[in-house]
């Protein structure tokens, strides 16, 4: 899931994937709130689909990315989801929290746009490629 309001930086994201041969039904939301919505409406209707990795900016108009951060991460279903902040602030403050909410990890992004693809081809190949991810609890049913 990307979690993005900056037009131009979903489309490279967007490239960056579909380069990879990754980009599988990428859900995107523009602002916070409408990201909290569309995860917990997974959360209930269909569990066991929840996004492998998100992408969360900061700076999102609604509900900020440590607003959003607070609420995945006090959920039970969705707190094992790793959380990739990926955002233009470099203030202390933002990565400290970032990290105190317990994101799995903070990325400034890139000016450059080979250099930003190039870190979306990292993001992919760790987190993807080379992490072991949880699998989504199955609801015990007789």
């Amino acid at each position: 899931m990307l979690i993005e309001d900056n037009e131009g930086d979903i489309i490279l994201i967007q490239d960056a994937l579909e380069e990879a041969k990754i980009l599988n039904n990428m859900t995107i939301a523009r602002d916070g709130a409408e990201a909290i919505e569309k995860l917990e409406k997974i959360v209930i209707e269909s569990p066991n689909n929840l996004p492998d990795l998100i992408l969360l900016d900061i700076n999102l108009p609604k509900k900020n990315g440590h607003e959003v951060l607070e609420v995945l991460k006090s959920n039970s279903r969705l707190k094992q989801v790793p959380i990739i902040v990926l955002t233009t602030s470099s203030s202390e403050l933002d990565i400290f929290k970032a990290y105190d909410l317990h994101a799995n990890c903070y990325i400034i992004k890139p000016v450059e746009i080979s250099e930003f693809l190039r870190v979306v081809s990292k993001i992919e190949d760790f987190w993807l490629s080379v992490v072991k991810l949880p699998k989504p609890a199955r609801d015990e049913e007789g």
